[in-house]
């Protein structure tokens, strides 16, 4: 099997040195071979077998097989064998070298944003600035809560004395000296800020010849008036007719107060002397009838009498059971109502 193949593998070499090829057994794997199975061979020139000089038919009988160009390149000399590596290795080197430059601009490159994100802290400062706007709102509160402290408008707040007393007003004096009443007259109350004025008002000692009023009650004369006509029409003849006693005196909780209704932004009854509280009775017997929520049984009858007739001559009545700020005494006033109308609670 030997004759048929050494002389057309031997042929050929022997003028470049005549030495004869190893037995295929013999053979060990370069690292050459290595890295021709796990690389991909590369167009180089140096892989591609040129004629050489003197040897004749070299050039198609290499590539036949290909691993006898490596064994071509091992009886070549250990001069041309080991130049042939190392022009390989710096030209598989090259394609290595240049890869990690790009590498090396690729890592560069993301350096800056690296450096970028430094500004954080900004944020970090502009978070302060934002909760400025959290404060703002708050002053914008007050305003809002001035506005709702502040009272509606009310006409009668402009109210003011003129330097002569009108005719209807001395005309409500000469009524209530008829019917008995004592009182005393009072400077004028204004507060603009607030919109409380009466203009012409008395302070009411008595509401007729023997019944008295405490403590003094000051109201404008219009409701003065109203309050001493209730007493002698209604109240006297209630505890006469209940008790058999004459009334002696009534215990007023209010008269004359510059606020508004609770809970409300309008301005009460009071703020112009146009409403009177009445808190007990006293009879002449030394009797003391109390508005209560749960009085006694004749007390109750006789309150609920008075409760009833006040309903027309004052067109606003609330006591016990209209709501919790009234539970203890009989609110009378002279609020004007549409139509002439009356609210009674």
């Amino acid at each position: 099997m030997e004759q048929p193949l050494t002389p057309r593998a031997e042929q050929p070499l022997k003028p470049r040195g005549g030495k004869r090829l190893k037995p295929r057994r013999h053979r060990s794997v370069t690292p050459k071979q290595a890295q021709q199975k796990t690389l991909p061979p590369l167009p180089l020139p140096a892989d591609v077998p040129m004629p050489r000089p003197g040897i004749s038919g070299s050039g198609p009988a290499i590539p036949v097989p290909e691993p006898r160009p490596a064994d071509a390149a091992k009886t070549a000399g250990a001069p041309d064998r080991s130049n042939e590596e190392k022009s390989r290795q710096e030209k598989q080197a090259l394609p290595e070298a240049s890869a990690p430059e790009p590498s090396a601009d690729t890592e560069s490159e993301p350096e800056p944003p690296a450096v970028a994100p430094t500004p954080t802290p900004k944020p970090d400062i502009a978070e302060p600035e934002a909760q400025p706007p959290n404060i703002g709102p708050q002053p914008s509160q007050k305003p809002a809560d001035a506005d709702d402290e502040k009272m509606l408008p009310d006409p009668r707040s402009a109210d003011l004395p003129d330097e002569k007393m009108p005719a209807e007003e001395v005309a409500c004096r000469e009524r209530l000296k008829t019917l008995g009443v004592e009182f005393e007259e009072h400077k004028a109350e204004s507060q603009p800020e607030i919109g409380c004025s009466i203009p012409y008002p008395i302070v009411l000692k008595t509401l007729g010849k023997s019944v008295a009023i405490g403590p003094g009650a000051e109201l404008n004369c219009k409701m003065a008036e109203a309050a001493a006509r209730f007493a002698a029409d209604v109240i006297q003849p209630a505890a006469k007719a209940e008790f058999g006693a004459d009334l002696k005196s009534i215990g007023q909780a209010s008269a004359f107060v510059c606020r508004p209704r609770n809970g409300t932004r309008k301005l009460s009854e009071h703020a112009f002397g146009n409403a009177l509280d009445i808190a007990s009775f006293t009879l002449s017997d030394g009797k003391k009838i109390e508005v209560g929520p749960a009085p006694p049984e004749k007390d109750a009858k006789f309150l609920n009498a008075v409760r009833k007739a006040a309903c027309g001559p004052f067109k606003t009545v609330l006591g016990p059971g209209a709501d919790p700020d009234h539970s203890l005494h009989f609110h009378l006033d002279l609020e004007p109502r549409r139509h002439g109308g009356t609210f009674c609670q």
